[in-house]
């Protein structure tokens, strides 16, 4: 009868890792939307209007300006998920108890920290990819009117997988933080901080270790680095994880 009990939560541990974080989750929404719907009025208002002005010059809502505001937001998308990965997905968890609460119901630490990483990584991946396709899109069909070159980091970012990549390596990196420090506020810092660097990297030099200067070259091989550095990211959270187990196999 116990284990019929706890068959719900621990056969079903990210179903209840999605209702723990359902109001990020929401947020996450309601940004992909709003991002997507400002790219549609790029296209379908501002680069119109662009090609045959109308209106008095408004530097708030000239086309490059609002693209170039885009891709800065959007490029810096994963700073804002390491720093949500290692505060509230991990650190607040280990800090206030609750993992250690899960690990006591029959889940693992393992299990419990896949959970909290899968329920992230399927909306993140799935907003992300969207993102970027729409973003390239608009920059394709508009590219008569945008005039900001593909190197400059607010558009070689967001444009291309490399944006996925990032993502992915943030929640690593916050997940690893949050193991390592167990605490929100230093994980939060620590994962922002070392999702910025990366950010800056990728985005501002990558392009300069590259004798030719091609976009599909710099953008797949920042994109197999960064997942190469998310898998060892995700590899040392779980090591450093089970440090928290005994030789019984209870948290410690």
């Amino acid at each position: 009868m116990t284990a019929l009990a706890m068959s719900p939560t621990t056969a079903r541990p990210r179903r209840a890792v999605l209702r723990l974080h359902r109001p990020a989750l929401i947020v996450w929404g309601a940004y992909v939307l709003l991002a997507v719907g400002a790219l549609l009025w790029v296209h379908l208002f501002r680069a119109p209007s662009e090609r045959h002005p109308v209106d008095p010059y408004f530097v708030m809502t000239d086309v490059n300006n609002v693209m170039n505001f885009l891709g800065e937001v959007l490029s810096y998308t994963s700073v804002a998920v390491a720093a949500w990965a290692g505060a509230a997905l991990v650190g607040r968890e280990l800090e206030n108890g609750a993992a250690r609460f899960a690990w006591s119901q029959s889940l693992t630490p393992a299990r419990w920290l896949t959970a909290q990483l899968g329920s992230a990584a399927l909306p993140l991946t799935a907003g992300t990819t969207l993102l970027g396709l729409v973003y390239a899109w608009v920059r394709t069909a508009d590219q008569d009117v945008l005039v900001t070159d593909w190197s400059y980091d607010r558009v070689l970012v967001p444009a291309g997988p490399m944006a996925v990549a990032l993502v992915l390596f943030a929640l690593a990196v916050g997940a690893l933080a949050g193991v390592a420090t167990g605490r929100a506020l230093p994980a939060l810092v620590v994962a922002a901080a070392g999702t910025y660097a990366a950010r800056y990297f990728f985005g501002r030099e990558w392009d300069t270790v590259w004798p030719v200067r091609r976009y599909w070259p710099v953008q797949l091989s920042a994109t197999a680095v960064l997942l190469l550095l998310a898998a060892l990211a995700l590899a040392a959270a779980y090591a450093l994880l089970g440090r928290r187990i005994n030789i019984k196999g209870a948290a410690v």
